[in-house]
């Protein structure tokens, strides 16, 4: 029997290619008796990501909130999911899945970070400096980790280089009156990262799991948009956001426009240069 027979205690009667994402690889598995799972595997070797994205999962699952796949095995070679049948949006998917992601947030941690570094796609995220004071973390961690990184990779000038400084010492003034206890993450929440079940309800998939401020998520929410006013709504109704929320949003889109620079180049150059400008 394969590696895999032998995990699933049966043989496997199928496997065929599935959308997986750009990083991995996608296949989805048959059984002989007619169970079915998601495989994914990575070609780069010596990389945590998809340990990282099994633990990611386990954690989101601890909420109890929002379905996420269960995590059947996963080594450094491959990580096995449950397989998710795909179903329509019910008519009122916009106000659950606010509310259950609203739920999730609720979930809480002592210090911001997670036990495990991660990734945000393709590029390392520092999650294991745990910290008791967001402002230092966001800053540290997330923001001037994604800048030396863009510095490093040729993509800032020296016009962009003292922007950026002059943000550093605005961030304690912009997030105060913000303080809240580190709530679960998904880290990565666009329309890309989230699927409908058979049911009509969401699923998540794809995180980048940490435990840091909620507004940090719903910035991700609102960068390639996708989600709409009832989704918030419902959110906000169920776990009323600070005052002031909606004017920090870009602060948080921050992070993944420098990311997506990283990853994909100038494109993203001139989004991250106006985000800084509006902030100091």
């Amino acid at each position: 029997m394969s590696k895999l027979e032998k995990i699933l205690k049966e043989p496997i009667r199928s496997a065929r290619s599935v959308g997986g994402g750009c990083i991995a690889n996608a296949q989805k598995l048959e059984t002989i008796s007619g169970k079915e799972y998601f495989l994914k595997s990575y070609s780069e070797t010596g990389s945590d990501i998809l340990r990282n994205e099994a633990n990611g999962l386990k954690e989101l699952a601890k909420a109890d909130s929002i379905r996420v796949p269960e995590v059947i095995f996963h080594d450094d070679d491959i990580l096995l999911l449950e397989f998710i049948r795909t179903g329509s949006r019910r008519t009122d998917f916009s106000e659950i899945f606010g509310r259950q992601f609203a739920d999730m947030h609720r979930f809480t941690a002592d210090r911001f970070g997670f036990f495990e570094n991660n990734f945000i796609g393709a590029t390392p995220q520092i999650n294991a400096h745990l910290s008791d004071n967001w402002a230092e973390f966001y800053w540290e961690h997330r923001l001037l980790y994604q800048f030396k990184l863009a510095e490093h990779n040729g993509y800032v000038n020296e016009s962009f280089r003292n922007s950026f400084t002059s943000l550093e010492s605005r961030i304690p003034k912009l997030l105060d009156g913000t303080e809240e206890p580190p709530s679960l993450l998904h880290g990565d929440l666009w329309s890309g990262n989230y699927m409908v079940d058979d049911q009509g309800n969401p699923v998540l998939i794809d995180p980048a799991v940490y435990y840091g401020h909620r507004e940090a998520d719903l910035g991700m929410t609102r960068l390639f948009g996708g989600f709409d006013n009832h989704f918030y709504a419902a959110y906000n109704e169920l776990f009323p956001l600070p005052a002031g929320w909606e004017s920090r949003i870009d602060l948080y889109k921050l992070y993944h426009v420098l990311n997506h620079l990283n990853l994909f180049g100038t494109s993203y150059y001139s989004h991250a240069v106006s985000i800084v400008k509006s902030y100091i």
